[in-house]
Formats: structure tokens, C-alpha cells, sequence
């Protein structure tokens, strides 16, 4: 559409007329200034009769336009074949009445662009624990992958990070946990991320280092005021789990929290 037409549409609402294909009758648009007069009879069939203004005319061409260009272009997620949540919950509880979350292969994240596809990891869940949205507002920002809450027992969360905060690697290098430091180094470097605010001294309760069947070298932390903690690294990134509680929760599922902590497994790439 010429911009003389624009402009001239935009400051000379008018009502239209239309011809209705069912009775044949014609309705012709009261005659606007001699400038537009060559356009003052606009024809267009319809199913009944219906009165619009040049402004939404343009408006509805402008709204057609956009949708076909957008349209235009195949949608592309950046990381991951599905974006949101996927369930990833088994459907069935072990002996100990723990489910086993397991991420979904194909599930995308708002990690940023250029991330290549996250590695599966899993834990266990007690009975009644449900998957909640994440928030960039939640402790974690973007780099929140997960979490999973219960009212009654406490809160899990996993975030996913990259190396690059502790070290300068390349984008596909491959990083252990080990290289990256020792646990207080990790833990003091996460901890305003996890926690909201950096460790104070005594904070570590207690820390484990273990080599799992895998071959994965993880961290477990347990810290003042109900909180654990378990870490490990594969390629250019680190994972974490944090599980929380309130004093009432713990004092009646820390066991099943400890469960929780320890069952943390990332797939290990090669």
C-alpha cells in the first residue's frame, strides 16, 4: 500500500459499504472529501452485513502482513526439542517408595544462546512431590533447570552453569569436577546463587567427595539451616542439586532429603 494511501486511511475514518452476497443489496459509504472521492465506493462481499473503519482496515492488513513474514520463518528452539516442562517422573515407585526423575531427552531450558544439548540427569523422589515452574526471579536466575516441591517435606532444585565462572576453557572442553577446585571453592562460589547470600564461616556442616559408579567425581555439602547439597561437572558445565526445608521438615524428612541429595546422577560424556 502506497504511504499517501496510508496516511490518507489513518485521518479519514469512514464507514464502508459492502455488497451482501445473500440479498443482493448494496450499501454505499457516505461520500468523504473530493481528495479520497475516488475511493468512495469500496465493494466487498460478505455473508451479512458488517461496518468497519479505514483505521481497522489497516489495521487487519498491517496484522496480515506481519503473520505471514513471521510465519515465513521455521520455529528453532535454541537448545532441546520441546521447550517448558516435560514430564519425567516414572510411573512407578521402587521398594523404598521413591520415584526416580530422569530429565527428558529433548527438553529445552533458557540457558542461553548457543548451548548445545544439556546431559541427562535424574534423582530420586519422595511420594506426593510435584514438578513447579521455574522463575529467572528464583534463586538460581537462568540457570535454574528444575525444581520440584513439596508443602509438606521441602524443596529440590537443579541448576545447570557453566565452568566458564571458575575457569577459561574452551566451548567443548571437558572439565572434572577436580579441576575446577576443591569443595569449599564450589560451594562459596555458589552459594549466593543457591542461597541468596554468600557463606558465613561454620556454614559447612559437613562435606563428602565421592566417585560414583559412573566414573563422575561429585560433592555433597551439608549446611546450617536445614540445607543439602550435591555437585559434579561433565564437559563445560557443572550440575547442582540443592534440597531445602523449614525446621518442621526436617525434623521429620531429613532422611528422605539425604535420599534425595545422594541418589544425584549426571550422565557422564565421554
Amino acid at each position: 500500500m502506497a504511504p499517501s494511501m496510508v496516511q490518507g486511511l489513518l485521518h479519514s475514518p469512514m464507514r464502508v459499504a459492502f455488497t451482501s452476497s445473500s440479498s443482493g443489496r448494496r450499501f454505499v459509504a457516505p461520500q468523504c472529501s473530493a481528495s479520497h472521492r475516488k475511493h468512495e465506493h469500496i465493494i466487498v462481499p460478505v455473508e451479512r452485513e458488517t461496518l468497519i473503519s479505514r483505521r481497522e482496515a489497516l489495521g487487519l492488513s498491517i496484522a496480515t502482513a506481519t503473520t505471514i513474514a513471521l510465519g515465513a520463518r521455521p520455529s528453532q528452539a535454541i537448545q532441546g526439542l520441546t521447550a517448558g516442562r516435560i514430564p519425567g517422573l516414572s510411573k512407578e515407585a521402587d521398594e523404598d517408595g521413591f520415584y526416580t526423575y530422569t530429565r527428558p531427552e529433548g527438553k529445552s531450558g533458557g540457558h542461553g544462546v548457543g548451548w548445545s544439548e544439556i546431559p541427562q540427569y535424574r534423582f530420586k523422589v519422595p511420594q506426593g512431590w510435584a514438578e513447579i515452574p521455574v522463575s529467572i526471579a528464583d534463586l538460581g536466575g537462568t540457570e535454574i533447570d528444575l525444581r520440584y516441591q513439596s508443602k509438606e517435606q521441602g524443596d529440590v532444585a537443579v541448576v545447570v552453569a557453566p565452568v566458564l565462572r571458575f575457569m577459561d576453557v574452551g566451548f567443548n572442553a571437558k572439565v572434572s569436577l577436580r579441576e575446577i577446585g576443591p569443595p569449599q571453592r564450589v560451594i562459596e562460589g555458589f552459594a549466593p546463587e543457591l542461597f541468596g547470600r554468600p557463606l558465613d564461616e561454620g556454614d559447612v556442616v559437613a562435606t563428602e567427595v565421592a566417585n560414583r559408579e559412573d566414573g563422575g567425581l561429585y560433592y555433597l555439602w551439608e549446611l546450617k539451616q536445614h540445607r543439602l547439597v550435591a555437585a559434579t561437572a561433565t564437559k563445560n558445565r557443572i550440575f547442582i542439586l540443592t534440597a531445602s526445608a523449614s525446621a518442621r521438615q526436617w525434623k521429620k524428612y531429613a532422611d528422605e532429603l539425604r535420599v534425595v541429595q545422594r541418589s544425584f546422577r549426571v550422565q557422564q560424556e565421554a
